[in-house]
C-alpha cells in the first residue's frame, strides 16, 4: 500500500520501502514506503490548506462524511477484519469488535461535534450589566495522530474522527509493523468525501516522522497513543511550540481481589482480560494482587482455566489466543519472565516462546515488590504474576507502587470497601468487580502519573481538539 498525501497514494522520495509480516506466520504481506523528510514536509505543507478549508466546512457536512465513512466500514467489516487478524496475530473474533467500535466511534463523534456548545456569561461581575459575552469552539489547525500497534484502527480512529469533528486537518502516522488496516480505513475516509488535503498518512519510522510532526511549527497539536518512553520524547519535542500534547502511555494495572469476591468471576475476568489481544492491551491487567487466603484457590483457577485455551491461527474461529506482533515482541517478553524469575518469583505455569511470535500463557507465583514486574515493568503478554496481601492497606499501597496509574480493577462484594479502596488508588479509571481492561467509547479515559496526560473519549476530546474564543458585545443593551 501507498501513503496519502494531498489526496493521491504515494510513494517515498527516494523509493526505499518496509516490510509487513503477517505476524502469526512471518510471511511478506505488503510494503508500505518509507517517509522522507521531504514527504513529511510536503504533507504538513498541504495540510495548511487543508486546516482552512475544512476549518470553514459546517459542521454538519462533516458529520454527514464521517456518517458515511463509518457505513462504509460496517459494510466492509469482515474484509477489514481479515485484515488486521492477519497482519497484527489479533484473534479474528476481537478484530471484528475492533472494526465495529471504529464506526461507532465516527459516529460518536460526528454526532457530538452537531451538539458542541459555547456558552453565555452572565453579567455577575459590576460594570458589565451592558454587556454580552459569548464564545465559541474553533479548531486548533493541524493535529498529528500517531498510533499504536496493539488496537491500531480503533486507537487511531479516537484520535482521527476527534480532529476531523471537530474541524481539524489531521495527518496520520500508523504503527510501523501493522499499518494496513489503518490505511485501508483512511481511504475510505477520504474516498466518503474527506478532502486529501486534510487527511494525509505518512508510513515509515516513528523517529524520523513523529520526530518531525512533533517539531514542526505548522502543527497546533499531537496525539500519541504509545510507550512511555516515545510519549517523554514527544512531549519535550512538542513543548518548544507550546502545541497541544495528548498522550495514553503504558500501564501496570493493577487487580485486586479481596477473599469475598465472587472468586469464579476473578478468575474468569482475570484471564479474559490479560490474555486479551495476547497481553497486548495498555489497560490489561497486569499484576494480580490477591489476598493470602484465597490466593493458591485463584492460581490454580487461573490455570485451569488456561490450560482450556485454544492457542492457534489467529484466522480460527475458535481461536482464543493468538500471536504478539513481531518476534522482537515476544523476545522481550520471555526476557522480562526470565528476569522476573532470576529475582525470585516461581515459574508455575507457561513460560515459553514458541512458532517465532507466540508466548505460552505463563503464571509467575510469589511475586514481591523486590522485583520489577511488581512496580514499573510492563509486560506487554499473556503473562500472570501474583502478589499476595494481608490487610486492605497493604493491597492499596501494592497497586499505587508504581509509575503508572492508568487502570484498575476491585474484586469484592463489599461494595463500601470497593469505593474506598477505589478513591484510594492512582489510576484513571477503577473497574469494580472485573478487570481494568474496559474501555468505553464515551469514557473520559486515560492515566495518572506517568500513564499519559489529557483524557480521551466521545465527552471529552472534542474539548481538547478545540480553542475557545471569547467574543464580547460592549454595552450592546444600554
Amino acid at each position: 500500500m501507498k501513503m496519502f498525501i494531498d489526496g493521491r497514494q504515494a510513494e517515498a522520495r527516494d523509493g526505499q520501502t518496509m516490510p509487513i509480516y503477517n505476524s502469526a506466520t512471518l510471511a511478506l504481506i505488503d510494503t508500505v514506503p518509507r517517509a522522507t523528510p521531504e514527504d513529511v514536509r510536503e504533507a504538513i505543507e498541504v495540510a495548511q490548506r487543508g486546516k482552512a478549508a475544512w476549518a470553514s466546512t459546517p459542521c454538519h457536512e462533516r458529520a454527514r462524511i464521517l456518517m458515511a465513512a463509518a457505513a462504509e466500514i460496517d459494510r466492509r467489516r469482515e474484509e477489514l477484519a481479515r485484515s488486521l487478524s492477519t497482519e497484527m496475530g489479533k484473534i479474528i473474533r476481537e478484530a471484528r469488535a475492533e472494526i465495529r467500535v471504529c464506526a461507532q466511534i465516527l459516529r460518536a463523534f460526528a454526532e457530538q461535534a452537531n451538539h458542541h456548545y459555547g456558552r453565555t456569561m452572565t453579567d455577575y461581575q459590576i460594570g458589565t450589566e451592558q454587556d454580552i459575552i459569548f464564545t465559541r469552539r474553533e479548531p486548533l489547525g493541524v493535529v498529528a495522530c500517531i498510533s499504536p500497534f496493539n488496537y491500531p484502527v480503533e486507537l487511531c480512529t479516537q484520535k482521527v474522527a476527534a480532529a476531523l469533528a471537530a474541524g481539524n486537518a489531521v495527518i496520520v502516522k500508523p504503527a510501523s509493523d501493522n499499518p494496513l488496516t489503518v490505511l485501508k480505513v483512511l481511504q475510505i475516509c477520504l474516498e466518503s468525501g474527506v478532502p486529501g488535503s486534510v487527511l494525509q498518512a505518512l508510513t515509515g519510522s516513528g523517529a524520523l516522522v513523529g520526530d518531525m510532526l512533533a517539531r514542526s511549527t505548522e502543527i497546533q497539536a499531537i496525539s500519541l497513543t504509545g510507550s512511555t518512553e516515545v510519549g517523554l520524547q514527544v512531549a519535550q519535542n512538542g513543548a518548544a511550540t507550546l502545541k497541544r500534547v495528548f498522550l495514553e502511555l503504558g500501564g501496570n494495572d493493577p487487580f485486586i481481589v479481596f477473599d469475598d469476591a465472587d472468586l469464579d468471576l476473578a478468575i474468569r475476568d482475570a484471564v479474559q482480560g490479560r490474555v486479551q489481544n495476547a497481553g497486548q492491551t495498555c489497560c490489561s491487567p497486569k499484576r494480580f494482587i490477591v489476598e493470602h487466603t484465597v490466593k493458591q484457590r485463584f492460581v490454580d483457577g487461573v490455570i485451569q482455566r488456561l490450560k482450556a485455551l485454544r492457542l492457534g491461527s489467529p484466522l480460527e474461529e475458535d481461536t482464543d489466543l493468538g500471536s504478539l506482533i513481531s518476534e522482537r515482541a515476544a523476545a522481550e517478553v520471555q526476557e522480562q519472565v526470565a528476569k522476573t524469575i532470576a529475582q525470585g518469583a516461581k515459574l508455575v505455569h507457561g513460560g515459553e516462546r514458541y512458532d517465532h511470535t507466540y508466548f505460552q500463557p505463563t503464571v509467575l507465583d510469589e511475586v514481591t515488590l523486590t522485583m520489577d514486574a511488581a512496580r514499573d515493568m510492563e509486560i506487554f503478554g499473556p503473562v500472570f504474576p501474583i502478589i499476595s496481601f494481608h490487610t486492605e492497606q497493604e493491597a492499596i499501597d501494592i497497586a499505587n507502587a508504581t509509575c503508572y496509574g492508568l487502570q484498575a480493577g476491585i474484586m469484592t462484594l463489599n461494595m463500601n470497601r470497593a469505593m474506598r479502596v477505589a478513591a484510594k488508588l492512582q489510576a484513571g479509571g477503577i473497574v469494580i468487580n472485573s478487570s481494568g481492561n474496559y474501555r468505553h467509547l464515551d469514557q473520559p479515559f486515560g492515566g495518572y502519573k506517568m500513564s499519559g496526560l489529557g483524557r480521551e473519549g466521545a465527552s471529552v476530546t472534542l474539548e481538547e481538539m478545540t480553542q475557545e474564543k471569547s467574543y464580547i458585545l460592549k454595552n450592546v443593551l444600554a
